[in-house]
């Protein structure tokens, strides 16, 4: 594992951290920097943003709800929210709660109304502002959908956000405070928070480093770009810890029903050209990866400007292993050499025997 965090590191990574718990034991693995300018050690067990892994934690809810008979998968959008997802050819009758936690409804996705231009001059310029859910749901509005929804499959952050916006209809509480109930408390994730604007991390923690041109300097992007960072799609922090006791947790049994966790993992395929590895599909929340070992993992990822997270466990609970790298490069060339070795850290810790 620790070669596997130096390869990782070799092709560009500023800093690496890596943690696996086993039915055995606890292994962790630190490669490069916590920083560029003091050249301090990835701490062990710092904390992360953890950016679209909170969408597991916001549809762990949505499964509990529908666990509580409080809402139906089956339910459309316009029963929910009326209203809502309309104009431009959006209609919200036709599109499902299922729909949304799957990322089959075919909404435009809103980040690219909040960064249209890709630059370290948008990035400060704009980091600071915050939008509430509602404005960034009239953001994807204003596109036609990619599809009709339920025929294909393409990943949108605007789903999760309406599914911010549900869980609040249903139960008069922000999802923040159902998470915080539901999850984070009965299992004691004492590291794991809902900051929503908040931008500084706790500390100890890993400096985030963005490359936004080509041979361009590494821009230190600890804070977070807010447009982005602050709702139920993505704004979540936590540690490794927290994580694999998290991802643990919902393996084996203890957030969900059985009912609902097998909905939650009643997947459909993923299209080969979006950036995931050959085989995978997407449940609720929750994505299936084959390992070349047979069998696959269950697991969702996370990425922001200078960061990207992944947490993953095998089918069972009994191997889970969080892996973090904190700088994204310019050059897609290199950032597709970054993904391979991360993929590859993940299948080697979840295959071997420990």
């Amino acid at each position: 594992m620790q070669r596997d965090a130096d390869a990782l590191h070799a092709t560009g990574v500023t800093g690496v951290a890596v943690r696996l718990e086993t039915s055995r034991r606890t292994l962790t693995a630190r490669s490069g920097v916590g920083d560029l300018v003091t050249h301090r050690p990835v701490p062990n067990d710092g904390y992360l943003r953890l950016g679209s892994t909170t969408k597991t934690f916001v549809a762990t809810v949505v499964l509990q709800l529908v666990g509580e008979k409080r809402i139906s998968l089956d339910r459309t959008v316009e029963e929910l929210l009326p209203g809502v997802v309309s104009g431009t050819g959006n209609d919200g009758r036709t599109i499902t709660v299922r729909d949304l936690l799957q990322h089959t409804s075919g909404l435009s996705d809103y980040i690219y109304d909040v960064f249209p231009d890709p630059g370290a001059r948008s990035y400060f310029a704009d980091r600071w502002r915050a939008y509430q859910p509602e404005e960034l749901v009239a953001l994807a509005m204003r596109h036609k959908p990619d599809f009709p929804a339920g025929t294909r499959w393409a990943y949108s952050n605007t789903n999760y956000v309406l599914a911010g916006m549900i869980i609040k209809k249903i139960t008069g509480h922000t999802w923040e405070q159902q998470v915080h109930e539901r999850i984070l408390r009965p299992l004691g994730l004492r590291h794991t928070d809902t900051p929503g604007t908040e931008p500084f991390l706790p500390r100890p923690h890993t400096a985030n480093y963005q490359q936004f041109a080509v041979d361009g300097p590494m821009v230190d992007t600890t804070i977070p770009y807010r447009p982005f960072d602050s709702g139920a799609d993505g704004s979540m922090t936590g540690t490794a810890r927290d994580l694999n006791r998290f991802f643990t947790a919902l393996a084996d049994g203890r957030l969900l029903n059985p009912a609902e966790l097998a909905a939650m993992r009643t997947t459909v395929p993923v299209p080969r050209d979006s950036g995931h590895p050959a085989g995978t599909r997407d449940g609720l929340g929750l994505f299936f990866t084959p390992l070349s070992c047979g069998g696959g993992y269950l697991g969702h990822g996370g990425s922001g400007f200078g960061y990207v997270i992944r947490a993953a466990t095998t089918t069972d609970g009994r191997r889970t292993v969080t892996v973090s790298a904190h700088s994204r490069p310019a050059d897609p060339r290199t950032a597709a050499r970054q993904e391979d070795a991360l993929r590859n850290l993940i299948d080697h810790a979840l295959c071997r025997s420990t």
